[in-house]
């Protein structure tokens, strides 16, 4: 408790890393307010009625208003919240796959990086003014009572506009964060939604459990997050040997200073969770409307902790694990990186036999970190088996947790490479997690 103390008064002795965590806060404190601000002419009191029956709102619902920080289901001026902004980035990112354009863009460092955000921000206007209206004919016309008798034309204008003037404003508070604030804005925006519903769910369950089987709820969950933790940061650290350079009339040897290449196990991150949890709504959606079409696939894909929805949602993690990974890591671009360098592997030749290397090694990895994914994805439905409700179980895995873990460790690390720049002690010095990466860790350039 002593060391945590000095480790906060370290923090604020930083007078740069103040002034960032101050305006991260308050940029945040915006974010949640607006959260909160209902569109014109939405009836409070029928959207409150509402939130009081949350036991109600289907599994969707609830995911997204997790993301959004509660503003989908207040019919906020943030309702869509930042989910439009990580589509469009996805878009992109699949985009530069195929398309040469992208490709050459992503390839000019900063003005591409330029162009593809400009792209990605019209193209997150472009998905606003679609999801605009669909949320508010498909959910806001749900709530009896939430909307105006008589909508004009002039309202929904007024609505679609604001909503997508709403969703915009949380880009940028995102991008400001990320600039003169501390983390990855839109990282953080996304885990403080997450983290708001945390506290009311807790509470709930303690108000609905035994405290012993609170205090076991409480060991499981730690457990769980440190078994997230080492897999996020887990690195199949793959040795390098680093030619000679000449400088002057001298040789340096660079070899002890860079001699790993660092492959993740869970290269995709979230992305796999993502993906497939949107592909089993489609179904349900298409066929919501027909039950006598849709009656099997209703009652198979509906339930969230039914058997077939949780073996079908572990069959598609692990496909779009390997696919999304076949997206981040370029085995034939590392390979020419480490030819450029004068870097190779040993008893590797350089080339495609070192591509070929990588990418045998990156399939292997790529296994376990599939499993572990499908595991979490399917960990809210275990929990609640176990009898763990009232909104807590969403806590024990699926992409909230992965979320929270990877933007906490991620904001640790740029707080601790302030305070070791600094000659201070770092946050999570003697741990056994460390934020930093080793000092013969290649990184650069890949």
């Amino acid at each position: 408790m002593k060391r945590f103390i000095q480790n906060i008064k370290n923090i604020w002795k930083v007078e740069e890393l103040r002034k960032r965590i101050i305006l991260t806060l308050s940029l945040i404190l915006i974010y949640r307010i607006g959260s909160f601000i209902m569109l014109p002419g939405v009836n409070a009191d029928a959207v409150i009625a509402k939130a009081n029956n949350a036991g109600s709102d289907s599994t969707l619902e609830s995911i997204l208003s997790m993301f959004s920080g509660g503003g989908f289901t207040n019919v906020s001026i943030m309702a869509l919240g930042i989910m439009p902004y990580i589509s469009a980035s996805i878009i992109m990112q699949l985009l530069g796959m195929a398309v040469p354009a992208v490709q050459k863009m992503q390839n000019e460092g900063e003005s591409g990086r330029k162009q593809i955000n400009t792209y990605t921000r019209i193209l997150t206007i472009l998905i606003c003014a679609v999801q605009a209206p669909t949320y508010i004919t498909l959910y806001a016309s749900s709530i009896p009572g939430a909307l105006p008798a008589e909508q004009t034309s002039l309202w929904w204008v007024t609505s679609v506009s604001v909503m997508v003037a709403g969703s915009m404003f949380a880009v940028w508070l995102g991008e400001r964060i990320t600039d003169k604030g501390i983390g990855n804005g839109v990282s953080l925006l996304i885990t403080v939604g997450i983290l708001s519903r945390l506290p009311s769910s807790f509470l709930s369950e303690v108000a609905s459990t035994s405290p012993l089987k609170v205090v076991l709820e409480i060991v499981v969950f730690m457990l769980i997050v440190l078994g997230t933790i080492l897999i996020v940061q887990g690195v199949r650290k793959v040795p390098l040997n680093t030619a000679k350079r000449v400088v002057g009339a001298r040789a340096v040897d660079d070899q002890g200073a860079r001699n790993y290449l660092p492959l993740k196990v869970n290269a995709s991150g979230v992305m796999p969770i993502i993906f497939a949890q949107a592909i089993m709504t489609i179904p349900v959606m298409i066929f919501s409307k027909s039950q006598a079409d849709g009656g099997m696939i209703q009652y198979a894909l509906g339930d969230p902790h039914g058997v077939w929805y949780n073996v079908l949602l572990a069959v598609l993690i692990i496909v779009f694990t390997y696919f999304y990974t076949a997206i981040m890591i370029n085995p034939r671009k590392m390979a020419d990186d480490l030819k450029r360098n004068g870097g190779f592997i040993p008893g590797v030749r350089p080339g495609e036999e070192t591509a070929g290397y990588i990418d045998s090694l990156v399939s292997r990895i790529t296994l376990p970190g599939s499993l572990f994914l499908a595991l979490i994805a399917i960990m809210p439905s275990l929990a609640w088996q176990a009898d763990i409700k009232s909104g807590f179980e969403q806590f024990f895995g699926g992409t909230s947790l992965l979320i929270m873990v990877g933007v906490v460790l991620d904001t640790l690390q740029q707080i601790e490479s302030y305070l070791l720049n600094r000659h201070m002690d770092g946050l999570m010095e003697g741990s056994r997690v460390r934020g930093r990466r080793s000092p013969n860790e290649l990184t650069s350039g890949f």
